[in-house]
């Protein structure tokens, strides 16, 4: 009968195991030193050989020749537990045997020793999957284990165990595995199945499993069942639901043309093919993400799960690029397909989402902004004065276009009065009555009024918001609070001291402030503060 390829060439030794020396490391010196734990948790993403690992163990320590770091493979413990059927060694699916009855009577099956070897190994997969109930039952257990007992939970989400039952066991956090070393196993493989695969139709099945060993060996056996005996990157491809690079390049090209219309082209395409969208949009994503990492590491780099010949083509795709356009493209790709996973009109999303990428394309900085700004206002400078000359020459006068002069910021000492004077040129006797006996502080873009208790009716807001937008042209938030308000103008807080008010003279006057008031002429400035202070 056919066993597929990822338990057919699963590793039965710590010398087969890819990816993961640190855990590799520990438990080797751990068996060598005779420090073996009763519990280990294994953590980390689905596919990095958290189950193989534990296989792995539970033969080194159940050889007859261990405890030891190479099992023989020969004796009847190492077979039966690569078969999966050691009467010592028990794996149990906690997805489906989660609840406490369970877990009572793998308790009562602790106590007994092993049938035949040294040890009775618990394997527990998808740990994280048991009740609460369940792990307190457990606790006990782990907490005083018999001597010949070893408790192994896997588990994708670490998160969700116990921290009562974390405590007592040794963690080992599985990572996912590089591209080069997946591959590397992939060519290894084939070479044993007699399969040809290039180089890119490696890369596309390395990507496929995103650090995840198993995964790429399914899509693997998928391909083998769809192409034969010779893979070829197109086909996987298609089989996968996968883009290449050249169709994701468009996307670029059209961005660097600043091609709207291409970008509709593009989404017609797929879906004329029947592709995917929201696949489309997620290896979209992934492709400006590597854009970023390629312009900002180099080519080169393990950042990137392809191949050298790749990266360097990414690496001249990206240099026409700056980081901030492709950060800006990439956080635009991302929205998109977040819609896209709830969206009833996935064509028209996508079309809107790389119309937004082109028109993110012709964004400027400020920095940039003002610079233009300069350049433009010398030539413009420079071409009246030219006309003055020839203007002399004809008896006429010419004149530069005087530069706007800066509004003046309003101090707290006088606006209390303006308030008031606004208050009864609109017709609102009661509140500029109020206004007289009441004290104005103004501070961080907001007004608080202080009166007595005899003016509180007066100082209605909706009323002060009139007289507020009368006199600075734009509406504040305001408050009123009842206490005892100082009215003396030499006593009344002020917005700005004298000082700061020579400050604010010399900010206002400074030539790139200047700039940038004629750029944004409905601008604002509402203070001054000193940054050594």
């Amino acid at each position: 009968m056919y066993q597929v390829i990822a338990r057919k060439y699963r590793p039965q030794s710590f010398a087969e195991l890819i990816g993961q020396e640190h855990v590799r490391t520990t438990i080797e010196n751990a068996i060598s030193q005779r420090r073996i734990a009763n519990g280990y948790i294994f953590s980390g993403q689905r596919g990095t050989g958290k189950t193989t690992v534990a296989r792995i163990l539970a033969r080194c320590l159940n050889c007859i020749d261990g405890p030891t770091t190479h099992p023989c493979g020969e004796c009847a413990s190492c077979r039966e537990v690569s078969a999966g059927n050691s009467v010592d060694v028990i794996e149990i699916d906690a997805a489906s045997n989660r609840g406490i009855n369970e877990m009572r009577e793998l308790r009562e099956n602790v106590r007994y020793r092993p049938a035949r070897d040294r040890y009775k190994i618990f394997i527990v997969d998808e740990a994280h999957q048991i009740t609460n109930e369940a792990f307190n039952a457990l606790l006990k257990t782990l907490e005083e284990p018999p001597e010949w007992a070893v408790f192994v939970l896997c588990t994708t989400e670490a998160h969700k165990i116990p921290t009562t039952i974390a405590s007592r066991c040794q963690q080992f956090s599985f990572r996912s595995v590089d591209f080069a070393e997946i591959v590397g196993r992939m060519e290894w493989i084939l070479k044993q199945e007699g399969i040809e695969a290039d180089a890119e139709t490696l890369s596309v099945l390395a990507q496929a499993g995103e650090g995840s060993v198993r995964d790429s060996l399914s899509a693997l056996d998928q391909a083998i069942a769809c192409c034969g005996s010779t893979l070829s990157a197109a086909d996987v491809r298609s089989l996968l639901g996968m883009f290449s690079l050249d169709s994701l390049a468009q996307v670029s090209q059209a961005l660097l043309e600043q091609d709207s219309r291409r970008m509709l082209d593009v989404v017609m395409e797929l879906e004329r093919n029947g592709r995917n969208l929201q696949h489309f949009c997620r290896e979209l994503a992934r492709y400006f993400r590597n854009l970023l990492v390629v312009r900002v590491a180099g080519p080169n780099t393990r950042l990137i799960a392809a191949t050298a010949q790749e990266q360097e083509r990414l690496a001249g795709i990206a240099a026409s690029f700056s980081e901030e356009d492709l950060t800006r493209y990439l956080q635009i790709t991302l929205d998109v397909f977040k819609d896209l996973q709830f969206s009833l009109q996935p064509r028209l999303h996508l079309e809107i989402g790389l119309l937004k990428l082109v028109q993110a394309g012709r964004l400027t900085t400020i920095e940039e902004a003002l610079a233009g700004l300069g350049q433009r206002r010398e030539v413009r400078s420079q071409g009246v004065k030219e006309s003055g000359v020839r203007s002399q020459e004809s008896g006429a006068r010419s004149q530069e276009r005087p530069v706007p002069a800066p509004k003046p910021i309003v101090a707290a000492g006088d606006l209390r009065e303006r308030l008031r004077g606004a208050a009864t040129e609109l017709g609102m006797p009661f509140t500029a009555d109020a206004l007289e006996h009441s004290q104005v502080i103004e501070k961080g873009g907001e007004l608080q009024f202080i009166t007595t208790a005899e003016f509180k009716l007066a100082m209605d807001p909706k009323e002060l918001q009139k007289a507020v937008q009368h006199v600075m042209g734009r509406p504040l938030k305001i408050t009123v609070n009842v206490g005892e308000p100082e009215v003396n103008a030499a006593r009344e807080i002020q917005r700005t001291p004298p000082n700061e008010n020579e400050a604010a003279a010399r900010v206002l006057s400074h030539p790139e402030v200047q700039k940038f008031r004629e750029a944004f002429p409905d601008a604002q400035v509402r203070a001054v503060r000193n940054l050594k202070e």
